[in-house]
């Protein structure tokens, strides 16, 4: 095994070279917010779209835009809003006069990265069109199916604090994105280097450092990364504990969860982990990567129950509980 690693850890020295690049792209344009990008490093190495939440002027559309600019790949953003249609998104069918025939015309979706900016803006029938695209890499218009490029991946903003006109969107919806991250307010000293960068007579711009090809290639050794058994048992329990608290000496949130995580959450915390052990340049995974993300995988996946709400408690301290109660391997 040690020589296996070895092998993969190679791999790895060799193919992160690229995330270095980034990194460098980023901080030309992002002042602070490391784990917001590395969180969209993950997503874009394990194949999972992303959910960011915050408040206004976090750079949230900033971020996701300085992501897309590194990579020479083809980029749309959508803003959402409540008189969008689903043909709006996905394209539709166009009748030509001259031919009598219909012709398809295809919607900004089919691209690499796709920002759909303020997500919870836009009506039901909207969100449901993302699903299929989200999930099986291929969209339908009419009676065809057209496959989209690799990669694609969605990376969605949403504003919390704002309900009026915002559709909030339904629990299959949101279980299709890997992570959902919340976004905070930077310290004093990074929000001074935004102001002192910012109101220069020219903003930074990110150049494009890598193809699809590289990110392909990435994956290909993510997937790669050596996993334990013991790891994989850790996470089946976290998930579990999310289910079943009481059987792991959680009684007391019981009556605080209404739904578990689905099986979705053990792929997406095993894949997750795999792309964070990457960044670390590790060729294994080991129970960190686990813990540092297994918020931003479960915390939207984790529904609560109103006795929750009642006592003021929140899904991200049901999982925080259920993180520092599973004994660790």
């Amino acid at each position: 095994m040690n020589i296996d690693i070895q092998a993969i850890n190679k791999k790895i020295e060799k193919e992160s070279d690229f995330v270095e690049k980034i990194n460098d792209e980023m901080r030309k344009v992002i002042v602070g917010q490391k784990y917001m990008i590395d969180r969209l490093l993950i997503g874009l190495l394990a194949n999972g779209h992303v959910l960011l939440e915050g408040v206004p002027g976090l750079a949230k559309t900033l971020a996701v835009r300085t992501v897309a600019s590194t990579i020479r790949s083809r980029f749309q953003r959508i803003q959402f809003t409540p008189d969008m249609l689903p043909a709006d998104l996905i394209g539709t069918l166009i009748f030509d006069q001259k031919t009598g025939d219909f012709t398809t015309k295809k919607g900004p979706i089919f691209s690499n990265l796709v920002l759909a900016d303020e997500i919870n803006r836009s009506p039901a029938k909207v969100q449901s069109a993302l699903l299929e695209a989200m999930q099986e890499r291929q969209v339908t218009i009419g009676q065809k199916t057209f496959k989209l490029d690799d990669p694609f991946l969605v990376l969605a903003t949403q504003n919390p604090i704002e309900q009026e006109g915002t559709y909030p969107l339904p629990e299959a919806q949101v279980d299709r994105f890997m992570l959902k991250l919340s976004v905070n307010y930077p310290n004093r000293e990074e929000e001074l280097e935004i102001l002192q960068r910012m109101t220069k007579s020219t903003e930074p711009v990110a150049e494009s450092v890598v193809g699809p090809k590289d990110i392909i290639q990435a994956r290909n050794v993510v997937t790669e990364i050596y996993i334990d058994p013991k790891i994989e048992n850790y996470i089946v329990d976290i998930v579990f504990a999310t289910r079943t608290p009481e059987k792991y000496g959680l009684e007391d949130l019981e009556e605080l969860i209404s739904y578990g995580a689905s099986p979705r959450a053990s792929i997406y915390l095993a894949k997750a982990a795999k792309a964070h052990a990457f960044l670390q340049r590790r060729g294994y995974v080991t129970p960190e990567d686990v813990r540092a993300i297994g918020m931003d995988v479960l915390r939207h996946r984790v529904i609560i129950t109103y006795e929750a709400e009642a006592e003021e408690k929140t899904a991200e301290d049901i999982v925080r509980r259920i993180l520092n109660k599973i004994e660790v391997p």
